[in-house]
């Protein structure tokens, strides 16, 4: 039997469990994108 008190090494992909695909970094800049532009047409909206 194993001893509960021995560390255990894996490696990242291990660990992660799953893929990453790098979608992140793309959906984080439309998001950002779009808040700008509904600020711009609340503010245009608001101002007239």
């Amino acid at each position: 039997m194993a001893d509960p008190n021995e560390q255990i090494h894996i490696n990242t992909t291990e660990a992660r469990g799953g893929a990453t695909p790098g979608m992140t970094r793309y959906i984080l800049g439309a998001s950002l994108a779009l808040v700008i532009v509904a600020f711009i047409a609340v503010y245009f909206l608001w101002a007239a």
